[in-house]
Protein backbone atom coordinates (compact mmCIF):
# COMPACT_ATOMS: atom_id res chain seq x y z
CA UNK A 1 0.00 0.00 0.00
CA UNK A 2 2.31 2.67 -1.57
CA UNK A 3 5.41 1.78 0.21
CA UNK A 4 8.30 1.30 -2.02
CA UNK A 5 11.04 -1.69 -0.85
CA UNK A 6 13.53 -0.34 1.05
CA UNK A 7 12.03 2.50 2.20
CA UNK A 8 12.67 3.68 5.89
CA UNK A 9 8.96 4.43 6.46
CA UNK A 10 8.50 0.63 6.48
CA UNK A 11 10.20 0.44 9.79
CA UNK A 12 7.17 2.04 11.54
CA UNK A 13 5.13 -1.02 10.30
CA UNK A 14 7.75 -3.52 11.47
CA UNK A 15 5.98 -7.09 12.02
CA UNK A 16 7.22 -10.87 12.36
CA UNK A 17 7.92 -12.64 9.12
CA UNK A 18 8.46 -15.48 7.83
CA UNK A 19 11.52 -17.71 7.25
CA UNK A 20 13.45 -19.16 4.01
CA UNK A 21 11.36 -16.68 1.44
CA UNK A 22 13.85 -14.92 -0.32
CA UNK A 23 13.77 -16.98 -3.47
CA UNK A 24 10.17 -16.32 -3.72
CA UNK A 25 9.03 -13.11 -5.84
CA UNK A 26 8.44 -9.83 -3.57
CA UNK A 27 4.52 -10.39 -4.10
CA UNK A 28 4.72 -13.61 -3.14
CA UNK A 29 5.88 -13.75 0.10
CA UNK A 30 4.48 -14.08 3.49
CA UNK A 31 4.35 -12.28 6.34
CA UNK A 32 2.18 -11.76 9.27
CA UNK A 33 0.29 -8.60 8.42
CA UNK A 34 0.80 -5.95 10.47
CA UNK A 35 -2.54 -4.06 8.99
CA UNK A 36 -5.69 -5.68 7.22
CA UNK A 37 -5.19 -2.83 4.49
CA UNK A 38 -3.89 -5.24 1.74
CA UNK A 39 -8.10 -6.51 1.66
CA UNK A 40 -8.20 -2.97 0.28
CA UNK A 41 -5.78 -3.31 -2.83
CA UNK A 42 -6.68 -6.95 -2.88
CA UNK A 43 -10.73 -5.97 -3.32
CA UNK A 44 -9.88 -3.30 -5.92
CA UNK A 45 -8.01 -5.35 -8.20
CA UNK A 46 -11.07 -7.52 -8.05
CA UNK A 47 -14.29 -5.36 -8.31
CA UNK A 48 -14.36 -2.31 -10.28
CA UNK A 49 -16.12 0.49 -8.46
CA UNK A 50 -18.57 1.60 -6.49
CA UNK A 51 -16.86 -0.22 -3.36
CA UNK A 52 -17.89 -0.24 -0.01
CA UNK A 53 -16.50 -2.78 2.54
CA UNK A 54 -15.79 -3.35 6.23
CA UNK A 55 -12.46 -5.34 6.84
CA UNK A 56 -11.92 -7.49 10.39
CA UNK A 57 -9.04 -9.51 11.15
CA UNK A 58 -6.35 -10.25 13.23
CA UNK A 59 -2.82 -8.69 12.81
CA UNK A 60 0.86 -8.74 14.67
CA UNK A 61 3.41 -6.33 15.15
CA UNK A 62 6.61 -6.46 16.74
CA UNK A 63 5.34 -4.64 19.48
CA UNK A 64 6.06 -5.29 23.58
CA UNK A 65 3.30 -6.70 25.54
CA UNK A 66 1.99 -3.98 27.98
CA UNK A 67 -1.13 -2.71 29.62
CA UNK A 68 -2.15 -1.21 26.33
CA UNK A 69 0.08 -2.91 23.58
CA UNK A 70 -0.12 -6.33 22.12
CA UNK A 71 2.03 -8.28 19.60
CA UNK A 72 -1.32 -9.63 18.37
CA UNK A 73 -4.74 -7.92 18.03
CA UNK A 74 -7.86 -7.16 16.21
CA UNK A 75 -8.23 -4.54 13.87
CA UNK A 76 -11.36 -3.30 11.54
CA UNK A 77 -10.81 -1.05 8.61
CA UNK A 78 -13.56 1.02 6.53
CA UNK A 79 -13.31 1.19 2.53
CA UNK A 80 -15.23 3.84 0.16
CA UNK A 81 -14.46 4.42 -3.16
CA UNK A 82 -17.10 6.06 -5.69
CA UNK A 83 -17.25 9.23 -7.74
CA UNK A 84 -17.74 12.34 -5.48
CA UNK A 85 -16.83 11.19 -2.07
CA UNK A 86 -15.46 13.76 0.15
CA UNK A 87 -13.76 14.31 3.27
CA UNK A 88 -16.97 15.45 4.26
CA UNK A 89 -18.54 12.25 4.04
CA UNK A 90 -15.29 10.45 5.91
CA UNK A 91 -16.24 12.71 9.17
CA UNK A 92 -19.97 11.90 8.73
CA UNK A 93 -19.18 8.71 8.69
CA UNK A 94 -16.94 8.35 11.73
CA UNK A 95 -19.16 10.59 13.76
CA UNK A 96 -22.06 8.75 13.57
CA UNK A 97 -19.63 5.27 13.74
CA UNK A 98 -18.56 6.86 17.17
CA UNK A 99 -21.88 8.12 18.57
CA UNK A 100 -23.35 4.46 18.05
CA UNK A 101 -20.37 3.09 20.06
CA UNK A 102 -20.23 5.64 22.67
CA UNK A 103 -23.33 7.25 22.85
CA UNK A 104 -25.32 10.26 21.33
CA UNK A 105 -23.14 12.64 23.41
CA UNK A 106 -19.83 11.46 22.18
CA UNK A 107 -18.08 14.41 20.11
CA UNK A 108 -15.50 13.83 17.55
CA UNK A 109 -11.99 16.06 16.33
CA UNK A 110 -9.88 15.53 13.50
CA UNK A 111 -5.93 16.43 13.93
CA UNK A 112 -3.98 15.95 10.61
CA UNK A 113 -1.61 13.11 10.36
CA UNK A 114 0.28 10.57 7.95
CA UNK A 115 -0.26 7.22 6.18
CA UNK A 116 1.44 6.63 3.18
CA UNK A 117 -1.91 5.23 1.65
CA UNK A 118 -3.91 8.22 2.40
CA UNK A 119 -3.78 11.99 1.93
CA UNK A 120 -4.95 13.99 3.05
CA UNK A 121 -4.26 11.67 6.38
CA UNK A 122 -6.17 12.29 10.42
CA UNK A 123 -5.70 10.87 13.64
CA UNK A 124 -9.64 10.79 15.51
CA UNK A 125 -10.03 11.90 18.81
CA UNK A 126 -13.10 11.04 20.61
CA UNK A 127 -14.51 13.47 23.63
CA UNK A 128 -14.03 11.52 26.87
CA UNK A 129 -16.72 8.81 27.65
CA UNK A 130 -15.38 8.71 31.41
CA UNK A 131 -15.30 12.70 32.47
CA UNK A 132 -17.41 13.94 29.41
CA UNK A 133 -14.75 16.28 28.44
CA UNK A 134 -13.83 17.93 31.30
CA UNK A 135 -10.71 16.26 32.03
CA UNK A 136 -9.47 13.56 34.52
CA UNK A 137 -6.59 10.90 34.45
CA UNK A 138 -7.97 8.23 31.83
CA UNK A 139 -7.80 11.55 29.26
CA UNK A 140 -4.49 13.10 30.99
CA UNK A 141 -6.94 15.99 31.48
CA UNK A 142 -7.50 17.26 28.28
CA UNK A 143 -11.06 15.90 27.98
CA UNK A 144 -10.18 14.08 25.04
CA UNK A 145 -8.83 10.13 23.48
CA UNK A 146 -7.26 9.60 20.39
CA UNK A 147 -8.59 6.02 18.85
CA UNK A 148 -8.70 5.39 14.96
CA UNK A 149 -6.56 7.07 11.85
CA UNK A 150 -8.08 7.56 8.90
CA UNK A 151 -7.75 9.52 5.16
CA UNK A 152 -8.39 10.15 2.00
CA UNK A 153 -7.65 6.88 -0.48
CA UNK A 154 -4.08 7.95 -2.10
CA UNK A 155 -4.52 8.61 -5.47
CA UNK A 156 -0.87 6.30 -5.93
CA UNK A 157 -3.37 3.50 -4.55
CA UNK A 158 -5.61 3.96 -7.54
CA UNK A 159 -2.93 3.98 -10.04
CA UNK A 160 -2.02 0.30 -8.10
CA UNK A 161 -5.41 -0.72 -8.67
CA UNK A 162 -5.90 0.53 -11.95
CA UNK A 163 -3.32 -1.45 -13.84
CA UNK A 164 -5.85 -4.76 -12.98
CA UNK A 165 -8.96 -2.35 -12.89
CA UNK A 166 -9.40 0.52 -15.73
CA UNK A 167 -12.01 2.03 -13.38
CA UNK A 168 -9.53 3.11 -10.99
CA UNK A 169 -9.11 6.47 -12.07
CA UNK A 170 -7.63 9.24 -9.67
CA UNK A 171 -8.87 11.74 -11.97
CA UNK A 172 -12.66 9.76 -11.57
CA UNK A 173 -12.73 9.17 -8.69
CA UNK A 174 -12.50 9.29 -4.96
CA UNK A 175 -12.95 6.98 -1.67
CA UNK A 176 -11.62 7.09 1.99
CA UNK A 177 -10.09 4.44 4.54
CA UNK A 178 -10.11 4.57 8.32
CA UNK A 179 -8.72 1.77 10.74
CA UNK A 180 -9.38 0.94 14.28
CA UNK A 181 -8.24 -1.86 16.87
CA UNK A 182 -10.98 -3.72 18.30
CA UNK A 183 -8.85 -4.11 21.66
CA UNK A 184 -8.77 -0.99 22.01
CA UNK A 185 -12.73 0.30 21.34
CA UNK A 186 -13.10 -2.54 23.72
CA UNK A 187 -10.86 -1.74 26.60
CA UNK A 188 -12.38 2.26 25.74
CA UNK A 189 -16.25 0.84 25.98
CA UNK A 190 -15.85 -1.35 29.02
CA UNK A 191 -13.13 0.66 31.40
CA UNK A 192 -10.74 -2.42 30.76
CA UNK A 193 -6.91 -1.21 32.08
CA UNK A 194 -4.74 -4.58 30.96
CA UNK A 195 -5.40 -5.69 27.16
CA UNK A 196 -3.81 -9.11 28.13
CA UNK A 197 -6.67 -10.29 30.19
CA UNK A 198 -8.70 -10.10 26.17
CA UNK A 199 -6.18 -12.91 25.77
CA UNK A 200 -6.09 -14.81 28.70
CA UNK A 201 -8.99 -17.09 27.87
CA UNK A 202 -10.32 -16.94 31.61
CA UNK A 203 -13.98 -17.00 30.82
CA UNK A 204 -15.09 -15.12 34.45
CA UNK A 205 -13.28 -12.30 32.75
CA UNK A 206 -14.97 -12.66 28.87
CA UNK A 207 -18.26 -14.02 30.25
CA UNK A 208 -18.66 -10.27 31.55
CA UNK A 209 -19.42 -9.21 28.40
CA UNK A 210 -21.67 -11.92 26.89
Amino acid sequence: MNFPPGHPARDTQDTLVVANQERRPLRDRLLLRTHTSPVQMRTMEQQPPPVRIVIPGKVHRNDAADATHSPIFHQVEGLCVDRNITFSDLKGTLDHAMKALFGSAVKTRFFPSFFPFTEPSADVQISCIFCGGKGCRKCKQSGWIELLGCGMVDPAVFAFAQEKQPAYDPKKISGFAFGMGVERIAMMKYGISEMGSLFAGDMRFLGQFV
